[in-house]
């Protein structure tokens, strides 16, 4: 199967036409040189343990989470997890299991106070508790409030640099985010809470419900979270709801932790509509130990459950109120997690393309609803399943042309499972092999022994091979099908750079200015697009990834800002940038 570019435009409606040109917005993405040495990607969906929900029908979930640095190492905590994450590196997490919290809770917050971490979860009535640690390593908590006065969703705990400490919270379509200060010895609200703001979705198209905010309901305003850079708060807050695939952070900035807040220009200031996994919403901020700005959002998957999540990592950056954003371009692509401060996302970028989008498969069998070519299709929601979830059951990828191989991930959608909870023996197994003809193979991985939970499992190859045919071979699985809703491969391609997209149409639709419609021709050997906007031509950090067509309607922008629109396209070889950015009022 060879992929296709639906309705390729021969001519454009009226609009504004970008010729291609030299590019002068800064693409996080240009720096295409693989990285040499020792260096550690990873890729999203963060490849953690996530567990199986208590209740059926059996899914995964996590959600909502919360990482802090303690002591240069992080924790990290999220929704009804049965336990929570502890790395040394943002590779490897280990869990962490304790009786003593409140784990079944949701949206768990933390904060370091010096040597003591603290911690709180959402509740439904008076009487919840606040908890301290000084060895969170160790799951050892104990009770620091044991009555706090009232119910509230989605805590956020906050220490300024005076010492002063707050508590964000606030889920709700009708209500307004809040804040109010807690006594640091106590942890008791001093006075009463302030409403900060609430939803505004007539003006701000980021907060409309549904997957591509098409839809009237009113959204939900959630998961606050404070960051303080250089004497400025910058407030991050979800919508509109964390079963969508527009499901993002909007900002807010303040020279008071207490407000009066006013909108960042920029907005929204975390978001990935689109892509093999979209979402980038109910977020928290937090340092790494070289100074780098990192942010772990709720990603939706939303098919055997609306509430069935995932976790991904970003990098963010902090500027002007206008220039602060989290980079989600090739968001769910592999990333280098560096070892030094850095300065651009481009530093990240190992230049790693996707080799397996839309390419020729063949499977031991697969079920009517979902065949092969689920499995390669850069989409979550959808996968391939074989009849069985026996030894032998297994999925061919044909590249197409001998390709460099650096990495692939294994995505495991868990067709049929039945499990709940955390059990015994969740471990995938399963063979991986690479071969130039079809005839003869080689061992790639074997993990036919791996005692590891590893739904998204990520393998990289400390050297690359060249190979047009990859399969990977079931040994086990332990619940249910084997079923993929992706196997995706990355490296590098042998074919040209596709070409620049020629032309760019924008339209801006009139009676609702945070709609716009895009059109564009084929680019000739290109794989997908990302179309770049932004407020400024040197801020074009909103990125809408897409695949198989040459339209696009965004309604996500704010309706009293001006933007600026380019787009890019790519393929297995690396990116070529597109036409000069031109205003659209």
């Amino acid at each position: 199967m060879s992929k296709q570019i639906v309705n390729p435009l021969t001519s454009f409606l009226p609009a504004l036409l970008f010729t291609a040109g030299v590019i002068c917005s800064v693409n996080p993405c240009a720096a295409q040189t693989l990285p040499t040495g020792n260096v550690t990607t990873v890729c999203n969906p963060m490849n953690l343990d996530y567990r199986f929900t208590l209740d059926g029908p059996s899914r995964r979930e996590a959600a909502d989470p919360t990482a802090i640095t303690f002591k240069s190492e992080y924790y990290l905590f999220a929704s009804r997890s049965g336990g929570y994450w502890h790395s040394t590196d943002l590779n490897h997490w280990e869990l962490i299991k304790t009786d003593d919290l409140p784990l079944e809770d949701y949206a768990p917050t933390a904060v370091t106070v010096g040597d003591t971490v603290y911690f709180m979860a959402s509740t439904t009535k008076p009487g919840g508790k606040i908890y301290k640690s000084a060895d969170p390593k160790s799951g050892k908590w104990t009770v620091a409030n044991s009555d706090f006065p009232f119910a509230l969703t989605d805590p956020d705990l906050f220490l300024d640099d005076d010492g002063r400490l707050y508590l964000y919270y606030g889920c709700s379509n009708v209500q307004p985010i809040y804040v109010v200060e807690l006594d640091r010895k106590t942890l008791m609200p001093m006075g009463k809470s302030t409403g900060l703001f609430a939803g505004n979705p007539k003006t701000y198209g980021w907060e409309r419900f549904g997957d591509y905010n098409e839809r009237p309901e009113k959204p939900w305003l959630e998961g606050a979270w404070m960051t303080k850079y250089k004497g400025t708060y910058y407030l991050q807050y979800a919508s509109p709801g964390t079963e969508f695939k527009s499901y993002s952070d909007g900002l807010y900035t303040s020279n008071k932790p207490t407000g009066p807040f006013k909108l960042a220009a920029n907005n929204p200031f975390s978001a990935r509509p689109e892509g093999f996994i979209a979402g980038a919403g109910h977020s928290s901020t937090f340092q790494d130990r070289y100074g780098n700005f990192w942010r772990i959002s709720t990603m939706s998957i939303s098919v055997k459950h609306r509430w069935e999540r995932r976790l991904g990592l970003f990098p963010a950056f902090f500027g002007s109120a206008g220039s602060s954003y989290t980079n989600t371009q090739f968001g769910d692509f592999p990333f280098i997690i560096p070892k030094k401060q850095i300065t651009s996302p481009s530093e990240l970028f190992p230049g790693w393309m996707l080799l397996s989008y839309d390419k020729p498969v063949q499977v031991s069998s697969a079920l009517p609803n979902h065949p092969a070519r689920q499995g390669v299709d850069e989409d979550i929601r959808t996968y391939w399943s074989a009849a069985t979830g026996g030894p032998n059951e297994w999925m061919q990828i044909d590249l197409q042309q001998p390709c460099q191989i650096n990495a692939v991930q294994l995505n495991f959608a868990e067709e049929g499972a039945t499990l709940l909870g955390r059990t015994a023996d969740i471990a995938y197994r399963y063979k991986l092999a690479y071969s130039d003809d079809n005839r003869t193979w080689k061992v790639l991985a074997d993990k036919s022994t791996n005692q590891q939970d590893a739904p998204h499992d990520y393998l990289t190859f400390a050297k690359p091979v060249q190979a047009r045919y990859l399969r990977v071979t079931n040994g086990h699985t332990p619940s249910g099908q084997f079923a993929l809703s992706d196997f995706r491969v990355f490296g590098k391609s042998s074919e040209k750079l596709p070409a620049p997209v020629s032309e760019l149409s924008v339209i801006r639709d009139k009676t609702d200015p945070c709609i716009v419609t895009l059109n564009w021709p084929e680019s000739m050997g290109s794989t997908g697009y990302n179309v770049r906007y932004g407020t400024a031509p040197h801020q074009l950090q909103h990125t809408y990834q897409v695949f198989g067509k040459n339209t696009l309607v965004i309604r996500s922008l704010n309706k009293d800002e001006s933007y600026y629109f380019t787009i890019d396209s790519f393929n297995g070889r690396g990116v070529t940038p597109g036409p000069k950015p031109q205003p659209i009022p």
